[in-house]
């Protein structure tokens, strides 16, 4: 369906996050070892975020997408590599049939301290989105989070698509006041989407990948991921792009939270309920 990366660690140039070794993401675009009956090429846009300081000890997250492919885009090797991060995260996307080909639709989604890819499908999604947010209304109304979940704020989604209102409903659980904060950690909202999402499309494959600037968490249901952790630096990538010896691939059915030093994998359980 796509592929995608995220890195933390030392300054890079995000450009070359993009283009870096002999299977690099821009190579993935158009031969991809790995896409489990999800396409063939992804040749449907691209998109990377990048962290910076805004100097006053603030945060931000920018980013550029393309809708062409990556590899007819000259800023790749001409802008990008002149701007330094972090942190990146990057995507190449092979469109679903029937949703569209616009720059709005390729990934990375950003909201504040966030930058969010998604490599997979939800079958019927206007249908099972719409259903996951009106069951996370319902719940969140009980624990006086009134409104976040209303199923009209899918509306707000950038595109007609199931990646950007899967957007919409994660970045919702990452700013969710609940007493506990128990939604608002990145690995629960995480694996409290994937379970609902699959309660209602049993089908869908939901491969994500979520990062703050400082660490990375991603899940695997269905789509290939492997990682690339050292003492300086951590990488998760569909495929990976180099012969490195270091590269893991990550388990099918997969919570992932990396940043450098550390790789943690738990697993994650076909769900019989929604987990609240």
């Amino acid at each position: 369906m796509c592929r995608h990366l995220g890195y933390v660690g030392p300054q890079v140039r995000v450009g070359e996050m993009l283009t870096l070794g002999t299977h690099s993401l821009r190579t993935q675009s158009w031969a991809p070892r790995d896409m489990r009956r999800g396409g063939t090429i992804n040749a449907d846009g691209f998109g990377v975020a990048w962290w910076r300081d805004t100097g006053d000890g603030a945060v931000t997250v920018s980013r550029y997408r393309n809708p062409a492919p990556i590899w007819t885009d000259p800023a790749v090797e001409e802008v990008l590599p002149q701007l330094e991060s972090w942190a990146v995260l990057g995507a190449v996307r092979s469109a679903t049939v029937g949703m569209p080909v616009e720059q709005s639709a390729c990934a990375p989604f950003t909201h504040g301290r966030w930058a969010f890819s998604h490599n997979g499908v939800v079958p019927d999604w206007r249908r099972a989105l719409t259903a996951v947010a009106a069951e996370f209304a319902g719940t969140a109304d009980e624990l006086g989070a009134t409104g976040l979940f209303d199923p009209a704020r899918l509306l707000e989604a950038e595109s007609a698509t199931d990646t950007a209102a899967l957007w919409v409903l994660l970045r919702g659980l990452l700013a969710t006041d609940v007493p506990d904060g128990a939604w608002s950690a990145a690995p629960a909202a995480l694996r409290l989407l994937v379970a609902a999402v699959l309660a209602q499309a049993p089908e869908a494959r939901l491969n994500f990948l979520l990062g703050d600037g400082a660490q990375l968490w991603a899940t695997t249901w269905h789509h290939s991921l492997s990682a690339l952790v050292t003492d300086t630096f951590a990488i998760l990538c569909s495929e990976p792009f180099d012969d490195d010896p270091r590269w893991q691939s990550i388990p099918d059915r997969s919570l992932v939270t990396a940043r450098p030093d550390h790789l943690a994998v738990e697993p994650l359980s076909d769900p019989e309920r929604l987990p609240l």
